[in-house]
């Protein structure tokens, strides 16, 4: 690799480091993104054209914004049952995770699907916030197990649209959202093993997967 060729690989390397600590700080501007996009398309108005993402590339996005949101619920309602602080504090990340999916769906020109609290544009969303809920009205001990499926569903989900990404900027955000739920997913285990005294076992992973998260 010349010196030229070594340059530009830098470059690109702190622009996406910059729009994906833009997008967490919910600071992400069509002025930022736009030297990504040099070549591949114009920037018009105050959004990138959404014609530049691929039909998955907008499921994934509305569907991770509501995802991210149903988690935040959740944890908001389990806080008011059991006044545990670990759910006011994964509350306020999955608030982060909104806000860096907002900050993509603002820059592809996307409208936000989220609704007030508890309400879901996606009926299945809908449904599983319901049902995740009622299980987490039995008992603290549940409300643990839920965040810790909530966080198994997530990570799959963020593992399967960065497989369907080759955006540097979309992919390094899910890849930043992966890592903060491996450690809510965590911070929930060591919480409900505590309470149970029992050994958590995978809901949604394979149980390898999850080992691997708690270093086990």
């Amino acid at each position: 690799m010349n010196k030229v060729d070594a340059f530009l690989k830098h470059e690109r390397k702190l622009k996406r480091a910059l729009i994906v600590t833009c997008v967490l700080c919910g600071t992400l501007s069509t002025e930022l993104l736009q030297p990504v996009f040099a070549g591949k398309g114009s920037v018009k108005g105050n959004s990138v054209p959404v014609t530049m993402l691929t039909p998955a590339e907008v499921t994934d996005l509305l569907f991770m914004r509501e995802e991210e949101k149903l988690a935040r619920d959740v944890y908001h309602a389990m806080h008011e049952l059991y006044g545990q602080r670990v759910f006011t504090n994964i509350a306020r990340a999955e608030q982060r995770h909104m806000d860096a999916i907002l900050g993509l769906l603002d820059a592809y020109g996307l409208n936000d699907p989220c609704k007030e609290a508890g309400r879901f544009g996606n009926q299945e969303l809908q449904k599983l916030y319901d049902m995740l809920v009622a299980r987490g009205r039995k008992s603290r001990e549940e409300a643990f197990l839920i965040g810790a499926l909530i966080e198994e569903v997530d990570i799959a989900d963020l593992m399967e649209a960065m497989a369907h990404t080759d955006k540097d900027e979309i992919h390094s955000v899910y890849s930043a959202l992966l890592g903060g739920s491996k450690r809510h997913l965590n911070a929930f285990v060591r919480n409900y093993e505590s309470v149970s005294q029992k050994t958590y076992q995978a809901q949604n992973l394979m149980q390898e997967q999850v080992d691997e998260i708690m270093g086990r």
